[in-house]
């Protein structure tokens, strides 16, 4: 059950509810639990697909995740993210009819493009952000006017999926410099499309995210950035969900960060 967590990145699966209602909260909508159910069933999905795609690379760069350390067999894997993918659209489908199925496909076509190949290639990081920032669609019911949240959300796991291509090599200073530029964007887009969005938590959580990175970008350092710039996306959106007027759900969304950093301590999230 542990290596089956480590698969599917477990903890980080708490920064994925808020998509859809930072989304919901852009677009005006109530936020529901079917929306962000199906979220984080794709988000498993991808998670699984991707320790099964990189497996071989893995066995030489990170022989302890769970396929190349032979806790999970790779059909296993393949088995679990076609699994989650088909239990998501579903989820999807039955909240929002084809509409929901429509946007739950397009998410999941771009999670299974970026996990087969896209990753691999210079188009990597944007194919990444694109995920997340249709999974704010998701939550948004499509609606237009949530589109500055979701490019927000995307301009921060910009960042995220530069600093992750630097977990076993270690960072440079261009990419440390990039991926501050990308949380620097998102933020400015919160605070453009919501004037006095409580931003303070999340530049506080980025910023002690980057701090290991000026002395020592070595790639266990990186990996630490990375862990703590996935919960980093908490704060953002519960910034973005309060200035959308709704405050109750964005202490909500807070209440969830120390339980997520916890677990990560406890699970491998990277």
């Amino acid at each position: 059950m542990r290596a089956l967590l480590e698969l599917i990145r477990a903890p980080a699966a708490l920064s994925v509810p808020g998509d859809t209602m930072a989304g919901a909260a852009a677009a005006g909508l109530p936020a529901r639990p079917w929306p962000a159910l199906a979220s984080t069933l794709l988000y498993w999905a991808g998670m699984a697909l991707n320790d099964w795609s990189d497996r071989h690379q893995d066995a030489l760069d990170r022989p302890e995740r769970p396929i190349p350390s032979g806790r999970i067999s790779p059909a296993t894997a393949l088995a679990t993210a076609a699994g989650c993918t088909g239990a998501g659209l579903l989820t999807a489908f039955v909240a929002d009819g084809r509409r929901g199925l429509g946007l739950a496909g397009l998410l999941a076509g771009a999670v299974w493009a970026y996990d087969l190949g896209l990753k691999r290639t210079p188009s990597g990081p944007a194919a990444m952000a694109a995920c997340r920032a249709l999974d704010v669609m998701l939550g948004a019911g499509g609606a237009a006017r949530a589109v500055p949240t979701a490019l927000a959300i995307g301009a921060h796991t910009y960042g995220i999926s530069v600093l992750g291509r630097a977990e076993v090599k270690g960072a440079t200073p261009s990419t440390v410099r990039g991926a501050l530029a990308s949380c620097a964007t998102a933020a400015a887009l919160v605070a453009w499309t919501c004037p006095g969005a409580p931003l303070a938590g999340y530049v506080a959580t980025v910023a002690r995210a980057r701090a290991g990175l000026r002395s020592n970008p070595d790639p266990e350092h990186v990996r630490q950035a990375v862990r703590l710039s996935i919960m980093a996306l908490i704060p953002l959106q519960a910034a973005a969900v309060a200035g959308h007027g709704r405050p109750a759900q964005s202490v909500a969304l807070l209440a969830a960060a120390p339980f997520g950093g916890w677990l990560s301590r406890m699970v491998a999230t990277s």
